[in-house]
């Protein structure tokens, strides 16, 4: 597995503080990306939270998922949250080390006050001291928050005082792009009233409890509340691993609303799902793998986006246009680029990969933020994407009509079958899976065989990179 080792830096610790009768709450920022290039330490608000016990609660969340592993558990895992800034909003994200959660708590303008949202993206310091501080929080009386470094600081400070160092996998980034591209395809299912939210949450197993199972747990709407079926009916809703859940029992007591969102049940096979706490002026949402074991990254949602010549290039015109929105209209990108909306999605798919979209659900809309690291390298470093490269250059697809014939590395012929613009394949990962995660690498190679795709030897890397 590929990885790399991400370094973090800032000025000093985020740090809770009392002052002359106020309590001030500054989270340090890194090296960001804003709307004037990389900063190194950007200021992106300084302002009262309306509701500083809920938003304390909130973040605490969002930082137990970033140190959370939900599978293997006795491996370590631990990356800052990312907060994006988009001039009337504050967004807080992080993913969890096993690659099968991912947390986003959006402070929106109500909970916001005294102070104007900046723009911009980069991670944000999440101490020991720090959760301690925030966890003792038992009032509402206000709560200073500063993002970013004080502008004295900015000019008396001389280099970095704290520098974290942390393994990024490849694995990882790719299972945070696939996440915003599987919930693009989630709808509102079910909202529960706060009482019977925190029924139904308090009422889910916890991990390593007796009696729990291992397969998918699904639920339907019933009444104002939900009720446990045993098998995926129209409406339902897949529940895989709920002690995922567990971040959301912070916000509990706060919860005006929880929803949940989830695709269209097809067949009987586990899918992703949404889980969002409506919370005053903001809301905690917590997206699931469609397994405890299984992170985002197998999912192959990007794949096809990834293997479009048009959608790289269009990503590009895409990019430019973006202005850190809150929320990206495609209907205005459409008319803005001159594309068609279907390429403006493709092209979002794609900028999605390098961490430079993410999605809201509970808008139905993607959002422009740029992740603090080297995202670009989960497209080169795909592993059915390389593979399907390599076919595509060694000549080993061809087609005959409406079937597609692959002769693989050892010699196997795999037909892939187009009907109605799905393809299926002969091949053991198509038995499996049966297009639940994505193409197999021979539909992959196919389908870019069908948009003329030409891809020369010498752009497939040995260290399995892509030129």
């Amino acid at each position: 597995m590929t990885r790399s080792l991400q370094a973090v830096t800032y000025r000093r610790p985020s740090a809770l503080e009392s002052s002359a009768g106020e309590r001030r709450l500054g989270l340090e920022t890194s090296q960001g990306a804003t709307p004037s290039g990389v900063t190194d330490h950007p200021r992106f608000f300084a302002g009262f939270l309306t509701s500083p016990q809920v938003a304390s609660a909130a973040l605490l969340a969002v930082a137990d998922v970033a140190g959370a592993r939900y599978y293997q558990r006795q491996l370590a895992a631990s990356l800052d949250p990312v907060v994006t800034a988009g001039g009337d909003r504050l967004r807080f994200e992080s993913f969890s080390g096993c690659g099968g959660v991912y947390a986003r708590l959006d402070v929106l303008g109500p909970g916001l006050d005294g102070g104007e949202v900046g723009h911009g993206t980069t991670n944000v310091d999440v101490n020991n001291p720090l959760r301690e501080a925030l966890s003792r929080i038992g009032s509402d009386d206000p709560l200073h928050l500063r993002v970013g470094p004080e502008e004295l600081a900015v000019t008396t400070l001389d280099g970095p005082v704290l520098e974290k160092k942390v393994p990024l996998p490849d694995r990882w980034l790719r299972g945070f792009a696939e996440a915003q591209v599987i919930a693009a395809g989630f709808d509102l299912r079910a909202e529960l009233p706060a009482a019977e939210a925190v029924r139904f949450l308090r009422s889910l197993p916890k991990a390593g409890a007796r009696g729990t199972t291992s397969g998918p747990r699904w639920v339907v709407p019933a009444g104002r509340g939900l009720r446990p079926t045993t098998r995926p009916v129209p409406g339902a809703v897949c529940l895989p691993g709920p002690e995922r859940l567990i971040a959301l029992q912070r916000v509990l007591r706060h919860a005006t609303a929880l929803r949940i969102y989830g695709p269209s049940v097809v067949g009987a096979a586990a899918t992703a799902g949404a889980w969002e706490a409506v919370l005053p002026g903001m809301r905690l949402t917590l997206t699931l793998s469609p397994d405890a074991s299984r992170g985002f990254s197998g999912e192959g949602g990007v794949l096809d986006a990834l293997a479009a010549d048009e959608a790289g290039e269009d990503a590009e015109l895409i990019a430019v246009l973006l202005a850190w929105e809150p929320r990206i209209d495609v209907a205005d990108l459409a008319a803005a680029s001159g594309l068609t909306p279907e390429r403006v999605r493709a092209a979002l798919i794609r900028l999605g990969t390098s961490g430079r979209v993410g999605y809201d659900t509970a808008e139905a809309a993607y959002f422009h933020r740029e992740l603090p690291y080297d995202a670009r390298r989960v497209e080169r470093h795909n592993p059915r994407l390389r593979s399907a490269l390599a076919l595509v250059a060694a000549g080993a697809v061809r087609l005959e009509g409406a079937i597609g014939t692959v002769t693989a590395e050892d010699g196997h012929v795999h037909r892939v079958r187009d009907e109605a613009g799905v393809l299926s394949c002969s091949c053991v990962w198509w038995a499996k899976y049966r297009g639940g995660r994505g193409p197999c690498k021979h539909a992959l190679a196919v389908r870019m065989v069908r948009r003329g795709a030409v891809v020369e030897r010498d752009m497939v890397r040995v260290d399995g990179g892509v030129r």
